[in-house]
């Protein structure tokens, strides 16, 4: 688009269906790589991509003509793809459906790269619910709890 300008930092968090903790290292860093590519085809840069076994963070630079819901449906389709031809399960992989998608200020920037980065640190003491609660919390989303995802405990 000539003379659009924009600069939309967004992080998008989604989980393995069920929330299962399916993601394992080493295997879950070449998930991450396709996900950057897809994002990458789409003309997006990634900032940072990281998780747990159980979910994943993205924090991205949106540009104003690509639908965000239409970006998360690509990346959830392409990588469930990807993991289920490599056959690192003995099962069929899925995403979870929905996702959460917080904006950031260019400031805030380095402090959500930093919170993305470190995600075994901080999942060592807050589960991914508890974690999942606080951003809407945060960001003054309005929920519901049995919109919310299927947590299994």
């Amino acid at each position: 688009m000539a003379n659009t300008y924009s600069q939309i930092y967004i992080q998008i968090v989604f989980s393995v269906q069920n929330r299962e903790t399916l993601l394992k290292l080493p295997w879950r860093l070449e998930v991450y790589k396709y996900m950057a590519g897809i994002i990458k085809s789409k003309g997006l840069k990634s900032i940072i991509i990281n998780g747990v076994e159980d979910h994943v963070h993205i924090l991205l630079e949106l540009k104003p003509e690509i639908s965000l819901s239409d970006l998360v449906r690509d990346i959830k389709k392409h990588s469930t793809i990807f993991i289920n031809k490599q056959n690192w399960l003995n099962y069929k992989f899925s995403w979870q459906n929905g996702y959460g998608a917080f904006s950031y200020s260019h400031s805030q920037v380095n402090k959500v790269y930093n919170y993305i980065k470190n995600q075994e640190k901080i999942h060592l003491n807050r589960t991914f619910q508890m974690e999942y609660i606080e951003f809407l919390k945060k960001f003054n989303v309005e929920y519901r709890d049995e919109f919310l995802f299927k947590w299994i405990n």
